[in-house]
């Protein structure tokens, strides 16, 4: 028996290594053959001098699946020393039948584990006595390495439960081991479909590639054919101009085929602007870009984000025809006089402030300390103008006095303003006008008070003294 196994399995080796690595896995549909050689543990006692004996035997399979497989094997286990139930010394040889699933992981690698659930009997022979059948459980693991197409090595240990083994007397169950290594087999079955080429390596398979011969490293499209962005026929790994406009006639770089005599990027034949200077950025259509929409390109605009709408000069700035300092598209009074203070609007501005003083006195009475700040903020906030400060008098007194009463009230509240609030010198005009200039009748008290004063007047042209 030994004998026929060997030759079978030197058969089986040349047959299947012959065959090839076409698909090193376990196949769905395959019919296989597994001879094997390895040893039988036996646990405790039960009669047996040698409790590790050699065995041989074959196992004979059939694949469900990928994954799963039953199988049937026999194994021999040779003579060994034991004690039959009479406890006379006798030789003792063995045969351990099983039926298996399998249930492999890995299926399509060259390295295929799996576990084993199963059933069996051990039938126990010996020369004096009679003989031993017992029926037992078993599982396991083991593990298959394909060498080719149809060959394995293979590698299992079970854990065999024998339920009343043993050629003594007693009715117990034993927990025994079979470990063993041989060659695996597989015959037939669906071999896996081999990976589609991609001749050129480019990530399109050859049956969808348009452009089969692509160079290794080129980007292509879903279609294999090397990426054109620009749409000028000449593939980006060739294209010296990438960026070309649509429909531009290019040579073999994939640059224009005609000229671009002002050098901004635009083929003449598509400028709109073919003069446009050297570095100027321009649009699509060659032109100089105009950011704000005011007529006049960015490199010529000196305010480059006027609003849209805006009337604009020959520098891109909006006009302020008026000259007020504030431009037309906001100016509310676009025709106000030259020197004229102006509002944020563009509106004419005007303050007059009037405070009155005692009979022949030119001190400032503290009611008007209030109005007198009103008159300094006023100032501070249109700091570009003169302001008139005009001191009055009543008709009492000779005219010559009269007027340097009136100086010394302009002057007085001059000082207040710049001692008090800090406004410049220079922004406040003091005249003394005398009695020259009443608003008032100089006939009775309350008219001479009135005229007894000082007004703050902006924004006028200040006369010449």
């Amino acid at each position: 028996m030994k004998h026929m196994l060997y030759k079978l399995l030197v058969g089986l080796l040349a047959v299947g290594l012959t065959a090839g690595a076409a698909s090193a896995e376990n196949r769905a549909g395959a019919l296989t053959i597994s001879p094997m050689y390895g040893g039988y543990l036996f646990e405790g006692d039960q009669n047996f001098e040698d409790d590790n004996t050699p065995t041989f035997g074959l196992g004979l399979g059939y694949n469900l699946t990928k994954s799963f497989s039953l199988e049937a094997a026999v194994n021999y286990i040779d003579d060994f020393e034991g004690r039959n139930n009479q406890g006379q010394a006798t030789e003792v040889e063995g045969l351990l039948y099983r039926l298996e699933g399998l249930y492999h992981f890995m299926p399509e690698n060259a390295l295929v584990p799996y576990i084993a659930v199963g059933a069996g009997n051990i039938a126990l022979n010996p020369e004096v006595g009679r003989l031993d059948d017992t029926f037992g459980a078993n599982y396991g693991v083991g593990v298959k390495y394909y060498v080719s197409e149809h060959v394995a090595f293979r590698v299992d240990a079970r854990h065999f439960i024998a339920f009343d083994q043993g050629l003594d007397e007693g009715n117990h169950t034993n927990n025994n081991l079979l470990y063993t290594a041989g060659m695996h087999f597989q015959i037939g079955g669906e071999s896996a479909a081999p990976a589609p080429r991609d001749s050129d390596g480019d990530g399109v398979t050859d049956d969808l590639d348009k452009c089969p011969d692509t160079p290794k490293g080129v980007v292509v499209d879903a279609d294999g054919c090397p990426v054109d962005s620009d749409g000028d026929g000449v593939p980006d790994y060739l294209d010296k101009c990438p960026d070309t406009p649509k429909g531009v006639a290019v040579d073999a770089n994939g640059c224009p085929a005609v000229g671009d005599a002002d050098g901004d990027g635009v083929a003449d034949d598509l400028d709109k602007c073919p003069d446009t200077p050297k570095g100027v950025v321009v649009d699509a259509d060659g032109c100089p870009v105009d950011s704000d929409g005011d007529g006049v390109p960015d490199y010529l605009d000196k305010c480059p984000d006027t609003p849209r709408g805006a009337a604009v000069d020959a520098n891109g700035c909006p006009l302020d025809s008026d000259g007020d300092g504030v431009y037309d598209y906001l100016d509310k009074c676009p025709g106000t006089p030259r020197g004229v203070v102006v509002d944020e609007k563009g509106c004419p501005v005007s303050f007059t402030m009037q405070i009155e003083f005692d009979f022949d006195k030119a001190d400032i009475r503290p009611m008007y300390h209030n109005q007198l700040k009103e008159a300094a903020d006023f100032i501070n906030k249109y700091p570009a103008n003169q302001i008139l400060v005009a001191g009055h008098t009543d008709s009492k007194g000779s005219d010559a006095y009269n007027k340097k009463l009136s100086q010394r009230r302009a002057d007085n509240v001059r000082k207040y303003l710049v001692n008090k609030f800090g406004i410049s010198a220079n922004k406040l005009v003091a005249r003394g006008y005398g009695e020259s200039q009443p608003i008032a009748s100089n006939d009775t008290d309350a008219g001479r008070q009135q005229n007894r004063r000082v007004e703050v007047i902006c924004c006028t042209v200040i006369p010449a003294e």
